[in-house]
């Protein structure tokens, strides 16, 4: 297991490598970089991104003159490129950029007066709390609701809680967000929830009971716009494993010998049954808090490292574009091998130190 470990370990240098050199790549082409848009400001354009659509990238140019700036001085060009730091070859930019990030420096946001870290620190416990709270709660909803279909397989439960699962197949989550702020947040109906942020003015000042209370009003409606958009895959997935394993032949010899049904399902079953439901779960967190999340953010106004990323990439701000990049890269490949072994917490008997390559 050790060496298995070490191996996966040492794959997420190239890995990280290669998803920041391509997206760096396909950065250098993107039209309406930092550069083109401050000089846009300075020749009084209204809207920024729109009349420099087409202009061509900073970094494609070679360092050559931008059509936007026709009528600058050139000198005045040269800063800006200089202050951005596009006065220097790609190749060399994307050097100083990946000897930063083996020491965890991402540098500093282009627009806002602050580190990438800093900014991370501060939108990961928004992200943090939606996503590990909606992925908990998916899994405590979905195991027992799949386990007990099948069980039931072909029962007017299993029908009845089939529709409602199909509900949670055709509405997004973000699109089920926005009716619960119309119905529960002061939309049209009522006004049981807050609409933004995960506490209350002035909440810093309370007691600690207070707070949490305060903390777990706020998550109501997000938690629950993202657990009805997800938890209908996991149900499904946990039934149509159970009832594999169900229909084995092992099952029917335990049956045989005596042992009762709570016996057969839970000491038997449920260790196979349950592999494919562990592997999914950093895949499952991952999309919950880099991607389900986005939306859910902006409905309920939730200043998370979705948010963050998504904004930053509207304003080309490559420092915190990549510096976010990086950060939902690593996690995701640590929770990838977390994922690894808590396959031999459920069945012991899988042993990655005997895998090849």
């Amino acid at each position: 297991m050790l060496n298995y470990l070490l191996r996966r370990l040492l794959l997420v240098v190239p890995t990280l490598f290669g998803i920041l050199a391509i997206n760096f790549a396909v950065i250098q082409f993107a039209p309406g970089g930092p550069v083109e848009q401050m000089i846009a400001e300075m020749k009084g354009h209204g809207d920024t991104m729109a009349r420099l659509n087409g202009s061509g990238s900073e970094s494609s140019n070679g360092g050559g003159d931008y059509r936007g700036a026709r009528g600058l001085d050139p000198h005045v060009v040269a800063d800006i490129k200089k202050m951005f730091g596009f006065d220097k070859p790609p190749l060399e930019r994307f050097e100083e950029m990946v000897s930063g990030y083996v020491r965890f420096d991402f540098g500093r946001s282009f627009f806002r007066d602050q580190t990438v870290l800093q900014l991370i620190a501060q939108k990961m416990p928004v992200s943090i709390s939606i996503g590990l709270w909606s992925t908990l709660l998916i899994y405590f909803v979905s195991i027992p609701l799949g386990i007990l279909k099948a069980v039931r397989d072909g029962s007017r439960f299993d029908v009845a809680s089939s529709a409602v699962i199909l509900i949670g197949y055709a509405i997004p989550g973000f699109l089920f967000a926005i009716m619960l702020v119309v119905v529960f947040a002061g939309g049209s109906f009522l006004s049981w929830f807050p609409l933004r942020g995960l506490t209350s003015s002035g909440a810093e000042t309370w007691s600690w009971p207070a707070r949490i209370a305060d903390y777990a009003w706020h998550m109501v409606l997000p938690t629950l716009a993202l657990v009805v958009g997800g938890f209908a895959s996991l149900t499904m997935l946990t039934k149509n494993c159970f009832l594999e394993e169900i229909r084995k032949h092992y099952v029917t010899t335990a049956r045989a010998k005596g042992a009762s049904e709570a016996r057969v399902l839970y000491g038997h079953v449920f260790r196979n049954a349950m592999l494919l439901i562990v592997a999914g779960f950093p895949a499952a967190l991952i999309g919950i808090l880099f991607s389900s999340s986005l939306l859910v953010e902006i409905v309920f106004s939730l200043d998370g490292l979705g948010l963050l990323g998504f904004e930053s990439a509207i304003q080309r701000d490559y420092p915190v574009m990549f510096g976010t990049l990086y950060m939902f890269t690593l996690l995701g490949l640590v929770l990838q091998i977390i994922g690894d072994f808590m396959y031999t917490l459920v069945d012991p008997r899988i042993d990655f130190g005997t895998r090849e390559g």
